[in-house]
């Protein structure tokens, strides 16, 4: 059973009901799931060619990213206006939930000494915030071509307006938390 037919069939009738929420459209959901990685010392470096970190980043969430610019000059970073300084990648439908299945039952417990994932990372808006240390951890990216791993900071939004909705959501959605 895929995540998102776990969310249909089993998670959204659950959390109608533990929550008490009369109205469908009040029960908490997934919006996004954001990838993004930054390339800003990759570049600085000298290597003006960041494709290859562009192709894995598309392995990786199943569209191609787009290029985020600096918008000031920062001269204590090195850092020029209009340089590339970030790669990001929205998901939404049914690749977000492609994603999360893969990044939930493959990547994360692909990790050597996994010790679970923070409850504690979510934001004022309830969004789930982490970061993975090697992108090389997904099975898509194909480790003759790595030159430098590069850290991936992911954040899923979701539409609960509360903690305790926001944990019954990724709690019903399996995600690895801490006990």
């Amino acid at each position: 059973m895929s995540l998102k037919e776990k969310y249909l069939k089993d998670v959204f009738p659950e959390l109608q009901k533990d929550l008490s929420i009369s109205n469908v459209m009040d029960v908490p959901k997934l919006e996004k799931v954001v990838l993004n990685m930054g390339i800003g010392t990759y570049v600085r470096n000298g290597n003006k060619d960041f494709s290859s970190l562009q192709e894995h980043m598309a392995l990786i969430a199943g569209q191609a990213p787009t290029v985020r610019y600096a918008k000031k000059a920062i001269s204590n970073f090195k850092l020029r206006a209009g340089m590339p300084v970030g790669l990001s990648v929205t998901l939404r439908g049914e690749k977000m939930y492609d994603f999360l299945e893969r990044l939930i039952n493959i990547v994360l417990p692909r990790v050597r000494d996994f010790s679970w994932i923070s409850k504690k990372s979510f934001d004022w808006e309830w969004n789930y915030n982490f970061g993975i240390k090697e992108h090389t951890i997904f099975p898509e990216v194909p480790h003759d071509d790595v030159i430098k791993t590069h850290w991936l900071q992911i954040t899923v939004k979701t539409s609960a307006k509360s903690k305790d909705a926001w944990r019954a959501l990724l709690n019903g959605l399996w995600f690895p938390f801490k006990k």
